[in-house]
């Protein structure tokens, strides 16, 4: 993967706790921040999704589709008579 430089300015109380806690884990301060990036922006991303999926799974047409799905699936004779 491709590598760029960048410039930040960060607060220098809060870039000693990061040299502390990327010393801590035998990282560099770059891969320290780095790894902690990705895991931010994935959390961002994946709560995304999951705000997305509950909008669609909390509207009450969809609970009814999959209440009525649940039951289809429990009165078919093969499922519970191990048919599957």
């Amino acid at each position: 993967m491709p590598v760029r430089k960048t410039a930040i300015a960060i607060p220098q109380e809060l870039l000693e706790d990061v040299d502390r806690a990327a010393g801590e884990r035998g990282e560099s301060r770059s891969r320290y921040i780095t790894r902690v990036l990705r895991v931010a922006v994935r959390a961002k991303r994946d709560a995304e999704i999951t705000r997305k999926l509950d909008a669609l799974f909390g509207s009450e047409a969809m609970k009814a589709e999959q209440r009525e799905g649940a039951r289809e699936a429990d009165d078919d004779k093969g499922w519970r008579e191990g048919g599957w």
